[in-house]
């Protein structure tokens, strides 16, 4: 059987075109030959509503994503801290189908739980105030609300003040935190977890009330591209080169 590819944390934008040409590469090539894609969130590295298709970054990943559907290989899509606002429209151009934040799959006979991560960040307190904020509906819609131009600076505002804001955060309260982690494995009863967000790939085990647990955290695209691939014999780490 096919296996299933899991990618995270891309950050897709125009100021990073081999990575764009990376996604590309990947969509026409290893995501052909999947089960199934799942991207965990931050597919882009802002997203200000669905009428940002008349983007051509956008647009062109739209397209790529169309194409691997187009090959009868299911497209799932996950909110990140970064994309939260992708909507139907888009998954409608890619041809995929948006996720809920926390969502468990049957993974060769494992049931795995699938999110982006960033809810079980809860030392980081600042920043879970800006989550529950911006994913509330009434804010989504004020801010939808806005013209064009106005969304998109109010995105550069807020990512400028992100940045500044962890640059001064320790690095410990950046990433996950043991309590979450136990409680989303004990709340879901599954015994392994996939996401991304923290941007510190690896492979963890830890034991939540008598079960051995694996918590896999996929690698971001900043630097190269990235794929985890999943199948009966295991999950095994690819990279993604963009074409010479």
């Amino acid at each position: 059987m096919p296996p299933t590819l899991f990618v995270s944390d891309l950050h897709l934008a125009p100021e990073r075109p081999a990575l764009l040409a990376a996604f590309s590469a990947f969509c026409a090539g290893p995501a052909r030959a999947a089960a199934a894609v799942y991207v965990l969130g931050d597919l882009f590295d802002a997203w200000i509503g669905d009428d940002q298709l008349r983007d051509p970054v956008a647009a062109t990943v739209a397209h790529d994503l169309r194409g691997v559907a187009d090959a009868g290989i299911g497209v799932h899509l996950m909110h990140g801290n970064r994309d939260f606002l992708l909507g139907g429209r888009f998954a409608g151009a890619a041809g995929a189908t948006l996720m809920p934040e926390q969502v468990v799959v049957d993974l060769f006979g494992t049931p795995t739980l699938l999110l982006h991560g960033d809810e079980m960040c809860t030392d980081d307190k600042s920043y879970q105030r800006y989550r529950a904020r911006t994913r509330n509906p009434a804010w989504q819609r004020s801010y939808l609300a806005l013209p064009y131009f106005a969304r998109r600076a109010v995105a550069r505002w807020l990512r400028r003040k992100s940045r500044d804001e962890t640059a001064r955060k320790p690095d410990s309260i950046l990433d996950v935190t043991s309590a979450a982690v136990e409680n989303a494995f004990r709340d879901s009863g599954v015994i392994r977890m996939i996401h991304g967000h923290t941007h510190r790939p690896a492979r963890h085990h830890v034991m939540v009330d008598g079960r051995d647990c694996e918590r896999r955290v996929l690698a971001d695209w900043y630097d190269r591209g990235s794929y985890l691939e999943v199948d009966e014999a295991g999950a095994r780490t690819h990279d993604v080169a963009a074409p010479a």
